[in-house]
């Protein structure tokens, strides 16, 4: 492509930038590949629940600081679901919206996390991430009777019988980061004390932790990501996350767990779902997502310890599982009301 051309392009595109990224469409080869990448952003952006292009740039931004093998295994992963998607012809403009992405992109960082590297991994990854489009097309499919969303579940399912199925693989090994296996322990002391520092890295890394990112400075570029699509998601975000650090802390959790974000980032992800998509903000929806926010504290507790005897991790199914029972029962209550769309 000659260089005038891609000025053109650019320029085009330019034009066309909305608020939640670029609106450019067309069936050259060059807009289209352009729709594409803007698509693939979207959907690294909608691991936040974010329909922003410039946002999952600035994830992936964050992600690369702190990783680059991460980076490129997020964009692995967006780019295969996204593509399974578009080949299977799923609805236009949910591709569009990136929903076809988000999935993959944490099934193959959480694979990168929890494999060790070779050849091999990066084709199970691609395996992986391909499923997620089936699995989340069944869930849409099956929850849409009572407009509940399938959110990060189609991750937590195949991210987990994806590592479990290792143990069958010799080829596929795992690393020391998955909990070793083993009936769970009940904690006799609580280990550490919680400084201002504690809470100042906990914050953030609860943020981080989404993606699997344990670096405050990550922490704080997801931060402002999602400000840029939406102050009301930024800052339900950094509340959700305080939430589970100050309820973790309370309950005696470990120092080093809430210093790592362990404890906060499915509480940051339920905050910005439903004060910042699924009800309307106002007084109820914000005291009703604080409630939610701090059960999914103890959630996060109840299925990491359930989880143990599989040496398997919770991920967001504590995030998933409260979300799903709050927006269920929120016809039952007047006072909330269910956003647009």
């Amino acid at each position: 492509m000659k260089p005038k051309n891609i000025v053109a392009l650019l320029a085009s595109c330019m034009a066309r930038v909305t608020t939640t990224g670029c609106a450019m469409e067309g069936d050259s080869l060059p807009r289209r590949a352009a729709t594409f990448v803007d698509t693939v952003l979207r959907g690294i952006g909608q691991v936040m629940l974010q329909n922003n292009s410039l946002t999952g740039l600035l994830f992936l931004v964050g992600i690369f600081y702190n990783a680059s093998l991460f980076g490129w295994a997020v964009l692995l992963g967006t780019i295969t679901s996204t593509a399974t998607a578009m080949l299977l012809g799923a609805e236009r403009a949910q591709v569009r919206a990136g929903l076809f992405g988000f999935n993959g992109a944490l099934v193959a960082i959480g694979l990168m996390y929890f494999l060790d590297l070779n050849l091999l991994t990066w084709t199970y990854v691609v395996l992986a991430a391909a499923s997620t489009t089936v699995i989340l097309a069944a869930l849409l499919r099956l929850l849409g009777t009572w407009n509940v969303p399938a959110l990060t579940a189609p991750f937590v399912f195949t991210t987990l019988f994806f590592v479990m199925a290792c143990a069958r693989f010799g080829r596929l090994q795992t690393t020391g980061v998955l909990p070793t296996a083993g009936l769970p322990k009940a904690a006799s002391t609580v280990e550490g004390i919680v400084t201002i520092s504690t809470v100042l890295e906990g914050l953030f890394n609860g943020i981080a932790q989404i993606f699997f990112q344990g670096n405050m400075v990550t922490g704080v570029i997801f931060a402002l990501a999602l400000l840029i699509s939406s102050r009301v998601a930024g800052l339900a975000a950094l509340l959700g996350s305080f939430t589970g650090i100050l309820v973790a802390w309370i309950m005696g959790a470990a120092e080093p767990a809430i210093r790592s974000g362990a404890f906060g980032f499915n509480s940051a992800l339920t905050a910005i779902a439903l004060v910042s998509v699924f009800f309307v903000l106002d007084v109820a929806s914000a005291a009703y997502a604080l409630l939610a926010t701090v059960v999914t504290v103890v959630v996060f507790a109840a299925m990491s310890g359930a989880l143990e005897p599989l040496g398997m991790p919770a991920l967001t199914s504590p995030f998933v599982l409260v979300v799903w029972l709050f927006v269920l029962a929120g016809p039952l209550f007047p006072r909330l009301r269910r956003a647009a769309g």
